[in-house]
């Protein structure tokens, strides 16, 4: 197993340190799991890690590692909507299952100390990580960021920094950190060992369901969660688990929508856009760094990509409080488009929606 770039083509050991090629690309891992079967499942894991067998892990780091993250329920909505709480995780949002991966890979490759840049969620699952694994941690963040992000992210003894501007400047700045050789960058985005986590999703979801609902919408920011379910389907259907693959619905935030633009005229680039101040903080991704690579998933399966109305997410939000789910406000903006996209498109049964983040985490 190796990195392979996603610009050149030249492979190197993932021992490396380097965040990237030197030409500039992004890393993808050379792997290919075995053919899913649940036969092959470790039912007696209480844990992400109980699908190792389909996961580039090297050793046994994870054991020491998970903090029992994964195996959240899907619950019935109503008649149309399904949810996935992965707000059930350790640190109150779906990105443990690639912050677990992520961090069992620097144990194994002896790293004691990382860096990330997040609006929030992912610092402080890669915090919460860093801490059970022993490895000093130090995160940046956007100003803006909801406080009690920033005291869980502190909780776990991880330094933070607060950047003015936008989430692409926070991205700068940690990069220029990282830049200087002092610090692993542990990036939800940069690193592709993360999907290796996130695909777990749609694991969880054929285990539980015995099968994949029709529509599968998904927040769409940097890619976390849109590259590792793609990922996992991929697998599903290469292995002849699936007949075919969902439909799949990406969410972008109406006041940051680089591939929702990108699409209307088949650009292979992401849009260049200025963005506003938004609820959905955690999808405000002017400038994702694997842009190339959505968009290339994006026109492979004809995913479709909806905006989010912003005047509609807090009403979102309560509609989900009112029977029982408290998400955080990026969530919501997910539910409020599968509420536009039903206008658009009329009633659409079967589909699935992610909780990622719990709702105490973004009220300020």
């Amino acid at each position: 197993m190796k990195y392979i770039c996603s610009k050149c083509g030249i492979k190197t050991e993932v021992t490396t340190r380097k965040a990237k090629c030197d030409c500039g690309g992004l890393w993808k891992l050379d792997y290919t799991p075995p053919k899913f079967d649940l036969s092959l499942v470790d039912r007696d894991t209480w844990s992400i890690f109980r699908y190792r067998a389909f996961m580039p892990l090297e050793g046994e780091h994870w054991r020491e590692i998970s903090l029992g993250e994964g195996m959240t329920p899907v619950i019935r909505f109503d008649e149309d909507v399904l949810l996935k709480m992965d707000y059930f995780m350790p640190s109150l949002s779906f990105k443990d299952r690639g912050a677990a991966v992520l961090i069992a890979h620097c144990k194994a490759i002896g790293v004691d100390s990382v860096v990330q840049d997040s609006s929030g969620n992912a610092g402080n699952s890669v915090a919460a990580y860093s801490a059970k694994a022993g490895i000093d941690c130090e995160i940046f963040v956007p100003e803006g960021t909801s406080p009690k992000k920033i005291n869980m992210v502190k909780s776990h003894n991880a330094r933070v920094n607060i950047i003015p501007g936008t989430r692409d400047d926070c991205a700068d700045a940690c990069r220029a950190k990282v830049d200087t050789g002092e610090k692993y960058y542990a990036s939800h985005v940069y690193n592709p060992f993360f999907y290796e986590g996130t695909k777990t999703y749609i694991y969880e979801v054929y285990e539980q369901m015995h099968r994949i609902p029709e529509n599968i919408f998904v927040p769409l920011g940097n890619g976390t969660l849109f590259i590792g379910i793609v990922k996992a389907l991929e697998e599903l259907f290469d292995s002849a688990v699936i007949e075919r693959m969902p439909n799949i619905i990406a969410v972008q935030s109406e006041h940051c929508d680089p591939f929702a633009k990108a699409v209307i005229t088949k650009e292979m680039h992401p849009a260049k856009v200025t963005p506003e101040p938004t609820m959905a903080e955690g999808i405000a991704i002017g400038v994702p760094m694997r842009g190339e690579e959505i968009l290339e998933y994006t026109y492979k399966y004809n995913i479709e990509i909806i905006t989010a109305p912003e005047d509609r997410i807090m009403e979102a939000r309560a509609a989900l409080a009112a029977k029982g789910i408290y998400c955080e406000h990026t969530t919501a903006a997910t539910y409020a488009a599968y509420l536009k996209y039903c206008e658009l498109n009329g009633k659409t049964s079967d589909c699935l929606i992610p909780m990622c983040g719990a709702g105490l985490k973004s009220d300020h």
